[in-house]
Parts: structure tokens; C-alpha cells; sequence
């Protein structure tokens, strides 16, 4: 299942910086991931300062 991202996301773009599929993007000031270019790899969780992205 791809990771989503919450309510707690403070949209600093750690997560798509650190994406390597170039999944995630801005949308209405918070931050999205395209479930269809996710790969689950996790690098966006273990880059995110407040834990926003989840699987």
C-alpha cells in the first residue's frame, strides 16, 4: 500500500526531496503522494521531521 501523508504535514518538502520516484507534490499547502508512482521504499518517512508520511 502506498504511504499517504496526514493532517500533521508541515509542507518544508523534506519528503519530495528525498523521494526517489518523484512521487510527491504540492497540493493546497500540503504536501501528496501519487499513489500510482510510489514505490513504498520509505524514504520519505525516515525523512520527514514530524512523521507525517505513513504506510
Amino acid at each position: 500500500m502506498a504511504y499517504v501523508i496526514s493532517d500533521e504535514c508541515i509542507n518544508c518538502g523534506a519528503c519530495a526531496a528525498a523521494c526517489p520516484v518523484e512521487a510527491i507534490s504540492e497540493k493546497d499547502g500540503k504536501m501528496v503522494i501519487d499513489p500510482e508512482k510510489c514505490i513504498e521504499c520509505g524514504s520519505c518517512a525516515a525523512t520527514c521531521p514530524v512523521g507525517a508520511p505513513q504506510n
